[in-house]
């Protein structure tokens, strides 16, 4: 059993002592101090957490005391989310936030609900007036009619063929309609979502394959070899990747850890979570010689192990782009 030992190292000076906790913990029983940490930008506490079990306690109370401050600091939230998971519990309020959909004062935040609400309900009943949704209409298509009617995209007839991006709003919007409870949220977040993605990493997606190909070089030339020769590589399914976001691909648990990082700043977690698939399942892919097999694979992945996936990518993430310094 870990074991806990507080400790005060007295120097002389009652005003100086330096209170500090040890921690002995099996198998090897080891001896860690606040003062010895390995990891200079994580505090003491989560570093215990991690070690029996408990990692996000620390992480969760550091959110709460950021989500006391009002306003709200919007960078030092996004510092938090490219450094830690999100809470659940706390998660659609700092999407909300760090999309715009609510601004940083919370005396506003009432009002801002408010007007978010009228705002969905005008243009619902529109596209009821026009006849372009009925009540049987999939909740997902209600959310693209009113994204497109906001835009000046909608259609002249319902009836008319998707174009590629109203089927990657689709797929995002059924991602996030299993995320998130309430039908306005919803469409808002999906709707500054792609916003948000489009209008920031549009020019970068492009060059994701690019950096999938650098990366894997550098963590298992041998796949990427063998990848190569089955003309696989340039056959990936980028588009489920990095257009859609991953939506489709993995289970909304571990999707919106994925998400966290995209909406706090950085489109470069989907090269890592596409690296981390193909490291993951290697041995399945270096068995496979055709590259129609190893696309088709990749497109529907056991979905058991996922989690698992996404931390591996994380760590690779923060492996090669590193963190933020900024402590919170």
């Amino acid at each position: 059993m870990a074991g806990l030992i507080s400790c005060s190292d007295v120097s002389g000076d009652d005003d100086a002592q330096d209170h500090f906790i040890l921690i002995v913990l099996p198998y090897p029983s080891i001896w860690y101090s606040r003062k010895m940490a390995e990891d200079p930008q994580r505090n003491f506490r989560s570093h215990y957490y991690e070690k029996v079990g408990f990692r996000g306690v620390e992480e969760k109370k550091s959110l709460e005391i950021l989500l006391k401050d009002d306003p709200l600091d919007v960078e030092k939230l996004c510092t938090f989310a490219q450094r830690y998971p999100l809470p659940s519990m706390y998660r659609v309020l700092v999407w909300k936030v760090l999309l715009g959909i609510l601004p940083p004062h919370y005396e506003s935040h009432s009002a801002v609900v408010t007007f978010r609400k009228e705002q969905f309900q005008d243009l619902l009943q529109a596209l009821q007036v026009i006849r372009f949704v009925q009540d049987s209409t999939p909740q997902v298509w209600v959310y693209l009619r009113m994204y497109q009617l906001e835009s000046g995209t909608l259609p002249r007839r319902p009836s008319q063929s998707l174009e590629p991006e109203d089927e990657v709003f689709i797929a995002i919007a059924e991602a996030m309609e299993e995320m998130v409870e309430n039908d306005v949220d919803a469409y808002w977040l999906v709707k500054c979502f792609v916003n948000q993605f489009n209008n920031k990493y549009g020019d970068s997606v492009p060059h994701l394959p690019k950096s999938l190909e650098h990366y894997l070089n550098l963590e298992d030339s041998k796949l990427l070899t063998h990848l190569k020769m089955c003309s696989a590589m340039s056959k990936l399914p980028y588009d489920l990747w990095f257009v859609h976001c991953f939506s489709g691909c993995l289970p909304e648990s571990s999707l919106q850890r994925v998400w966290d990082k995209i909406i706090s700043g950085s489109c470069k977690i989907l090269v890592f979570v596409a690296m981390e698939i193909l490291l993951t399942f290697k041995m399945k892919l270096m068995a496979m010689n055709k590259a129609e097999n190893i696309t088709q694979f990749l497109q529907n992945i056991p979905q058991e192990n996922t989690d698992a996936i996404i931390s591996k990518a994380i760590d690779l993430w923060h492996k090669y782009i590193g963190t933020p310094v900024h402590s919170v």
